[in-house]
């Protein structure tokens, strides 16, 4: 993604949080499947292009969970820290491009992204991606990812977008990843445009 970087840090210090297109009040689809996949026991969890999203603070107030968020932008990050206070000391931050960030192996229970994998408009940044999730993830983990549909937009912050069917989602991945589930999500943005929204849920072999 060519000066990703810096487009993402202009947005996030030029707009606010709650005012971008993709910001929810709550990721309740996200919160339900994490919760659901967790179960009692709790887990260690990415949230990938996690920013300045509030997923993160509906974790923190679940019991066993181990998270950490990752975004390519600082400054949607510290938007995050500072709205948790204190909080945020029991969540590792971590700046920096999923295609090319150095990942532990083997180190999350649940990958979530909402909102990522489809600005990854060349073949070799999706290829780089799912190389990292089968890195960083454990076998029989599980791995959640949200990218526009069908009838999602084309471009998003001004940048081109990729646009998937639930099928045409998983294949990008590979069989290494069983299919768990398939849902749709219509989302509305801060200025009442609606957004379709695609999630696949799969576990690693």
């Amino acid at each position: 993604m060519t000066n990703a970087k810096t487009h993402w840090e202009t947005v996030y210090r030029s707009k606010p949080a709650d005012t971008v297109s993709w910001f929810q009040p709550h990721a309740q689809q996200s919160l339900d499947l994490v919760q659901r996949i967790a179960g009692v026991n709790g887990s260690r969890v990415i949230d990938v292009g996690g920013g300045a999203s509030t997923l993160v603070d509906d974790l923190l107030a679940q019991p066993n969970f181990e998270l950490s968020v990752l975004d390519i932008s600082a400054a949607a990050l510290d938007v995050a820290r500072q709205r948790l206070g204190r909080q945020a000391k029991a969540v590792q931050w971590i700046v920096g491009d999923i295609t090319q960030v150095p990942l532990a192996e083997q180190a999350y229970d649940i990958w979530h992204d909402r909102a990522v994998f489809h600005f990854l408009t060349e073949p070799a940044q999706r290829a780089a991606y799912v190389a990292q999730v089968r890195r960083a993830v454990r076998p029989g983990g599980h791995v959640i990812v949200a990218a526009f549909g069908p009838d999602g937009p084309t471009q998003c912050s001004g940048l081109p977008v990729m646009r998937y069917a639930p099928d045409e989602l998983h294949a990008q991945f590979g069989g290494a990843f069983e299919l768990l589930e398939q849902l749709t999500e219509a989302h509305r943005t801060p200025s009442g445009a609606i957004q379709q929204f695609v999630y696949c849920h799969c576990v690693m072999q």
